[in-house]
């Protein structure tokens, strides 16, 4: 059973758990370059090897850029498309940056995104207050990993100073979130704000 006396730190993804995600934006804006609708850039659009080596730090956003370009048949600038890109955000989700500053002065919070410089510029900017909220925030295209790999749980916990089995960690994604066990972190797969709240009230934090 996860209590606040075993955990020490609390480890949440960004997107869908503190900031919204409507890729249909990024969609909407790019059916504006290309041939294909946006039902047609959803059908052909996937989190591929390019889109990995992107939030990996492999490759940088004009080379993923142009794979897009050519995957999308977008007839756009890379402006053009980093406004696509980087309009999927939709807001804060204001109930979790509430409760993780309610509880931010009893265990340290950190946040680890798999993203980009591009995305991690935009989101920085937009919501400050959530960023804010955080003792550190780790992003995948940094630390040369992504979450669901191991390694990437075991590089926050070097970074942190906190044992894989002392973390508790919110994900929106069920992948991330059995990877993040299978690593041996406490972990919530989060479909609401209400997720977050009953696990931080579970272990006596609200």
């Amino acid at each position: 059973m996860t209590t606040q006396k075993n955990i020490e730190g609390l480890l949440f993804d960004l997107g869908g758990v503190v900031i919204n995600i409507d890729f249909d934006q990024a969609l909407q804006i790019w059916a504006r370059y290309s041939r294909f609708s946006v039902e047609g850039l959803r059908s052909r659009f996937s989190m591929d090897a390019a889109y990995e080596r992107h939030e990996r730090g492999e490759i940088e956003a004009s080379e993923y850029f142009a794979h897009l370009r050519d995957l999308l048949q977008l007839e756009a600038s890379n402006a053009e498309i980093a406004a696509g890109w980087n309009a999927i955000f939709a807001g804060e989700i204001s109930e979790t940056v509430n409760d993780i500053q309610s509880v931010r002065s009893r265990l340290p919070c950190f946040a680890f995104s798999n993203s980009n410089p591009t995305h991690q510029v935009a989101w920085t900017s937009a919501y400050p207050r959530a960023i804010s909220s955080f003792h550190q925030v780790y992003v995948s295209s940094d630390l040369g990993l992504r979450k669901p790999e191991r390694a990437a749980f075991e590089s926050i916990s070097e970074a942190t100073g906190i044992s894989l089995a002392a973390m508790l960690f919110f994900d929106d994604t069920l992948e991330n979130v059995m990877g993040a066990r299978a690593a041996g972190l406490a972990a919530i797969h989060v479909t609401t704000p209400l997720d977050v709240r009953r696990a931080l009230t579970d272990i006596g934090l609200l």
